[in-house]
């Protein structure tokens, strides 16, 4: 959630792809600079910006990953570029085969999945790709000693093996409706990364896989570089370099695609509103599951308080916020569900009703003190929110959250921080995070809400525990009965109701500016992850110049 980007965003940071929440931000890759130009300059020729398309395309993103391996959570939920999954997910979300060679079968009792491999694929240094490489990937993950803190995504586990060299069986321990999506999970060549410490070896830095792309350079807080894999077994990619310029800031971002250092970047919508006049862009949205929330931590002695936590709940304007932050470009958030999904719980929605917090907080025995500013038992109602700095989305949605609880009598001094400031905090302190997964909904709301993760990284960011939550996500997670398991994360949602861990402000659509020059670009419903395996470049394999 990171300040919500797990598996993730830095989401808030997005992302980190280890991290659900946070605004987390989970995740995937792609791209080089043209020869000779760095992210802090024109890219030069051949980008799509300066002399029409060419072979070369420049990105700019709000976040970067932490380090490059699967088998710490880099690119589990797709899209990574420089890896392939057994699975992968098409325009539309359906599972579709690649390193497979077809969907997996599936026994009776939902216990054992069995792939049968693609045949003469290899690793992008020529080595061949086989079972060997999809056990090791999967064991390494779910070993105590790999520092993979989304590894309970892969808990329904019980063992997988090779059946010769073109064919994997799962062995599940209860039946998991959404396992086939977990196997979008990139594979590792087992010949390079089991001869180097998992959580500390080069392959973090310099991975090497069966993906289009090719790693060729990552200088950490400015880029990463990528050349096409002229070897790959779905066809060598016309966008033969493919660079991602990081660029936290959301104003640097637009000045720069407006400079034509850029050829893409995710912008807010009062910047990407900037571009609607210039007819050599294209703004491309993409519905999203990604949510803006802000966590009450529990270890707080103010929002700890349930009767703080339900008053902020309905002293939240939402509507507004979509309204006036996010132009119309999202939807009020009541949950980590969208109300638009099959998985949203009716009736969970919460109006906004000022006098209905005042009444909760002097039922409670918050009452007025002389500034307006609520009191109890000597404690005043008072607490810290932060968000990362150069985020105006959050730092947006951070104010707006604070003038409305103003008005209820609660005090939330605003402050920005980077990550590194952030993080040592938010057990006590309160953080405009994000999250969201378009997946199933075990993928967000389990790391989310869980109390065995409580506190463990961007896990549980707000320490929550609720045994009727606990209760269902289990239920949810091991039902293979689709009516069972909507009927346990109505549960959730409505526990989330009486009980907010959270406030869930709005879910918010994404706005991608890029230059007119390609072919096949198309967007994903996205997960909060923004920037590296979502956005119009999700399938840059698939793009072409136009002629």
């Amino acid at each position: 959630m990171r300040g919500v980007g797990a598996v993730s965003a830095r989401s808030g940071r997005s992302a980190r792809p280890s991290r659900r929440i946070r605004g987390l931000a989970a995740g995937a890759l792609a791209v080089t600079l043209t020869a000779g130009a760095t992210a802090c300059s024109n890219p030069g020729s051949g980008t799509a910006g300066e002399n029409g398309a060419g072979d070369s395309a420049v990105v700019g993103i709000a976040t970067e990953p932490e380090s490059l391996s699967p088998l710490l959570g880099f690119g589990k939920d797709g899209n990574s570029k420089i890896f392939d999954g057994l699975l992968a997910l098409d325009t539309g979300m359906k599972l579709k085969p690649a390193l497979a060679a077809a969907l997996p079968e599936i026994s009776a009792d939902g216990l054992t999945y069995t792939y049968r491999l693609r045949e003469g694929v290899t690793f992008s240094d020529g080595k061949p790709f086989g079972a060997k490489d999809v056990v090791y990937t999967y064991r390494t993950v779910l070993d105590a000693k790999t520092n993979n803190a989304s590894k309970s995504e892969l808990d329904a586990i019980k063992d997988v093996k090779a059946t010769g060299d073109d064919t994997v069986v799962f062995t599940l321990k209860y039946p998991y409706a959404p396992f086939a999506q977990r196997t979008v999970h990139p594979i590792v060549p087992e010949h390079i990364a089991s001869k180097q410490d998992v959580n500390t070896g080069s392959f973090t830095t310099r991975p090497v896989g069966t993906g289009p792309y090719v790693l060729t350079g990552w200088s950490k807080g400015e880029k990463l570089t990528f050349k096409a894999n002229p070897t790959y077994w779905d066809g060598e990619p016309e966008v033969k370099k493919f660079t991602m310029a990081v660029i936290k800031d959301d104003d640097v971002r637009a000045t720069r695609l407006r400079a034509g250092d850029l050829d893409g970047a995710i912008l807010p919508p009062n910047l990407a509103e900037g571009f609607k006049s210039d007819e050599s862009k294209k703004t491309h949205a993409a519905t999203t599951y990604d949510y803006r929330t802000v966590t009450l931590p529990t270890n707080n002695k103010v929002t700890g308080d349930l009767a703080i936590r339900q008053a902020l709940d309905v002293a939240v304007d939402r509507e507004a916020m979509v309204d006036k932050i996010l132009e119309g470009a999202g939807k009020p958030a009541y949950g980590p569900v969208p109300t638009d999904s099959e998985w949203f719980a009716e009736g969970t929605e919460r109006t906004h009703d000022l006098g209905r917090a005042e009444e909760i907080l002097d039922a409670a025995g918050w009452k007025p003190g002389g500034d307006g500013i609520r009191v109890k038992n000597g404690v005043r109602a008072e607490f810290p929110l932060w968000y990362p700095s150069g985020d105006k989305l959050r730092q947006d949605h951070a104010l707006a959250y604070a003038s409305d609880a103003k008005k209820a009598g609660i005090s939330i001094k605003t402050q920005a921080g980077t990550w590194e400031v952030i993080e040592p905090r938010m057990k006590s302190d309160a953080v405009l995070a994000g999250g969201g997964s378009p997946g199933d909904p075990d993928f967000d709301q389990y790391l989310l809400l869980t109390s065995s993760v409580a506190g463990d990284g961007f896990n549980n960011m707000a320490w929550y525990s609720n045994p009727a939550v606990d209760k269902a996500l289990v239920e949810g997670r091991q039902s293979g009965d689709k009516a069972e398991r909507k009927a346990a994360y109505d549960t959730v949602q409505r526990e989330l109701a009486k009980n907010p861990g959270y406030t869930f402000l709005t879910h918010i659509d994404h706005l991608y500016v890029v230059d007119d020059s390609w072919d096949g670009l198309s967007t994903q419903v996205e997960p909060h992850e923004h920037g590296l395996a979502s956005g119009p470049w999700w399938n840059v394999e698939d793009w072409s110049p136009k002629k």
